[in-house]
C-alpha cells in the first residue's frame, strides 16, 4: 500500500479504488483475521466464482494492500501487514452499516462485539477486558483502558490509538514469561512492542502491537480461545475463561 515519502504524496485514491468495491472489501474482511486464506475460500467469503474472485484478487495484489505465497499447488493470500488492518478498521468507523436481514446476521453482529481478531490481536469485549486486567494487575502501565472522547486529540473509534502511552512494567514482564510469551524476543522486531487500538464496539481500548499480537497467539495455543465459523469471530473457551480469570483477573460476563 503507498505510504507518503519525503515530499512524495500518498496515491490514495489508488488504495481506495482498489477496495471500492464490494466483493473485494469481503475479500479483505476475511483477511482481517490475519490469516493467509487460499483463493476459493475467498471466494465463497466474496460470494463470487473462483474465476471472478481471480480477477479481483489481482487488483488486490497491484495496489499493494495484499500478499501472496506459493505453498506447493497452492497459493495462499493475506494483508500485507498490520497498516492495512488498521485503515480497514478506520473505515469501518465511518462506513454505514449494513442491512441486518437476517437473524443468522444478527447473531454474528453479536458475536463479533463480544470476541473477535483485529487483524491479530483479539478485540471486542474480550480484548477490552483483557487491556483493563493486565492495566488492573500491573503487568502494563501508562492509561486506564478508556477512551475519553472529550479529551481526545489523535483517537477515534474503530483506529489505532496515539494519545496514550502504555508501558510493559518489570513485574508485568515476568508475569508474561511465565504465561510463555517472550517480551524480550518480542523487542527486538520491527513492529511496536505496544500499542492499542480505540475499539469500534466497546469504545475503549485493546492490546495491540507485537505484544497484542504474541498473547493472542499464546490464547490460541492454550485452547483458551478458538475461531468460529464466521469471519473474525472468536469464541472463549470454558479452559479460557477459568484460565484469563485466575492468570489475569479477566471475568467476562456468561
Amino acid at each position: 500500500m503507498a505510504t507518503t515519502t519525503g515530499a512524495r504524496d500518498a496515491d490514495i485514491a489508488r488504495a481506495a479504488a482498489a477496495i471500492a468495491d464490494p466483493s473485494r472489501a469481503r475479500v479483505l474482511s476475511a483477511l482481517l483475521e490475519g490469516r493467509a486464506l487460499p483463493a476459493s475460500v475467498l471466494a465463497t467469503e466474496a460470494g463470487v466464482s473462483a474465476s471472478t474472485v481471480s480477477g479481483h484478487l489481482a487488483k488486490l495484489l497491484e495496489a499493494g494492500v495484499v500478499r501472496v505465497e506459493r505453498h506447493g499447488r497452492h497459493r495462499y493470500y493475506s494483508l500485507t501487514g498490520p497498516a492495512v488492518g488498521e485503515a480497514l478498521e478506520a473505515l469501518a468507523r465511518i462506513a454505514p452499516p449494513l442491512p441486518v436481514t437476517s437473524l443468522r446476521q444478527s447473531g454474528h453482529a453479536h458475536a463479533l462485539r463480544r470476541a473477535r481478531t483485529c487483524y491479530d490481536h483479539v478485540a471486542g469485549a474480550l480484548g477490552v477486558a483483557l487491556l483493563a486486567a493486565l492495566l488492573e494487575r500491573g503487568v502494563l502501565e501508562g492509561g486506564d483502558g478508556q477512551f475519553h472522547p472529550e479529551a481526545a486529540e489523535g483517537d477515534r473509534l474503530s483506529a489505532p490509538g496515539n494519545d496514550t502511552t502504555y508501558r510493559l512494567t518489570e513485574p508485568g514482564r515476568a508475569a508474561l514469561a511465565a504465561f510463555g510469551v517472550d517480551t524480550d524476543g518480542l523487542v527486538a522486531g520491527r513492529r511496536p512492542l505496544i500499542r492499542y487500538c480505540v475499539d469500534w464496539t466497546e469504545q475503549r481500548h485493546h492490546l495491540a502491537g507485537a505484544l497484542g499480537a504474541a498473547l493472542t497467539d499464546r490464547l490460541f495455543a492454550l485452547d483458551w480461545i478458538r475461531r468460529g465459523g464466521r469471519r473474525r469471530v472468536v469464541h472463549l473457551t470454558d479452559a479460557g475463561r477459568t484460565g484469563l480469570e485466575r492468570t489475569f483477573g479477566v471475568v467476562l460476563d456468561s
